[in-house]
């Protein structure tokens, strides 16, 4: 089944289609003078990536952008200024990143992984074919909107919350729900976990919500997040209105699949947009997201701003406003002990950051210290006595 979209708006610029505007090109014009050109990330492999430029897709080699940090490689979504020609072109620098999300690793390492970069959507999709994980929806969304502080973090131009990106979750394989009093339930329990987050119940099959999806997504770039098995990929096929993705089926006892998506892709859509798919997402690990838990949970945050003493823990404290609001429930315990959940994890995944951080910057000290000491060693030993 087809699905008819607005045409693509014409502009000036090759570039405008996947986002270009004022603000990328004053960023860019320093490394105009020096004969670059601009382009975004399409895809990125192993020290080489796809990019897109005014005169079309290049293959581009990235060794001259390999930094010590893994969360300053070139990711999808990047727009970097590269050589307007040879063989191979490099790409020379990144372009200060809008926003960016960010994940830690599952290595021992306390690092972040950059999933995709200056994105306006992030797109969180949820099968209705297994029960709602309230629980990972709500990582989803911490992460999220930690998105511009994340991009702060890795040297972007803006400053935390100066560009901000619109979460949104989808609730996909809405035909699956056996009738409409249940599905509004389930938008329900989505909307109570995320307050001013939109929801839309969405279907490839029969078309539910696609319109009303085509219009969001047709205003910026859009990222498509979730597990495996959530349907990322058959709705990027429907956006774009034709199968560019390939699709597996999720396995029936969980809603699982297997990594149908196996790299970020960034792609146009036919309606205007553009749109990054990313593989399914086994692990969803906090990574600096304290201000998105603090915003997601801002009820309790409120609260706990009229305990009487500034430091409580709203376990047994006298004069507690959590504990209050638990007692005559209007604040849920699930949605307390959620907060504190996600609070201990981005608080200890921090402090592992912290001292990694502060370890790497000591051994590079020693490093220099050794260097130098090696410089002076040899100078005098070339003198003349």
């Amino acid at each position: 089944m087809s699905f008819s979209f607005l045409p693509v708006p014409s502009s000036s610029h090759p570039l405008a289609p996947y986002g270009w505007d004022d603000d990328w090109a004053a960023a860019f014009s320093p490394h105009a003078e020096q004969g670059l050109v601009p382009g975004r990330v399409v895809r990125v492999d192993r020290g080489q990536c796809d990019v897109i430029t005014p005169d079309g897709p290049v293959r581009a080699d990235t060794a001259f952008v390999v930094p010590r940090d893994p969360m300053r490689i070139v990711c999808t979504g990047d727009w970097v200024a590269l050589d307007a020609d040879g063989d191979p072109r490099f790409v020379r620098t990144l372009l200060p990143r809008r926003t960016a999300f960010v994940r830690s690793t599952s290595s021992e390492r306390s690092e972040g992984q950059v999933l995709a970069t200056n994105i306006d959507h992030i797109v969180i999709c949820v099968s209705l074919a297994v029960e709602l994980d309230l629980g990972r929806i709500e990582r989803f969304l911490a992460l999220a909107l930690s998105s511009s502080e994340g991009a702060a973090l890795l040297g972007g131009g803006y400053g935390p919350g100066e560009h901000r990106p619109e979460p949104i979750v989808l609730l996909t394989k809405a035909d699956l729900v056996p009738d409409a009093v249940t599905l509004s339930h389930l938008v329900q329990d989505i909307e109570a976990i995320a307050p001013g987050v939109q929801v839309y119940p969405v279907s490839s099959t029969t078309g539910e919500g696609l319109d009303v999806l085509g219009a969001v997504v047709s205003g910026g770039t859009s990222v498509l997040l979730g597990i495996s098995g959530a349907g990322k990929s058959t709705l990027a096929n429907t956006l774009l209105g034709r199968d560019e993705m390939e699709v597996r089926a999720a396995r029936d006892v969980d809603g699982k699949g297997r990594h149908t998506t196996t790299t970020r892709n960034l792609l146009v859509l036919p309606q205007g947009g553009v749109l990054i798919d990313t593989p399914g997402l086994r692990g969803v690990g906090l990574f600096d997201a304290g201000t998105g838990v603090g915003e997601l949970f801002s009820e309790i945050e409120e609260l706990a701003a009229r305990c009487r003493f500034h430091d409580c823990g709203h376990r047994s404290e006298p004069g507690c406003a959590v504990l209050a609001a638990l007692e005559d429930g209007t604040l849920p315990d699930r949605r307390l002990e959620s907060y504190r959940k996600l609070l201990r994890e981005n608080q200890r995944i921090v402090a592992k950051t912290d001292a990694r951080v502060r370890s790497e910057i000591l051994k590079d000290w020693k490093r220099k210290g050794a260097e130098g000491r090696a410089a002076m060693q040899a100078k005098r030993g070339g003198r003349v006595r």
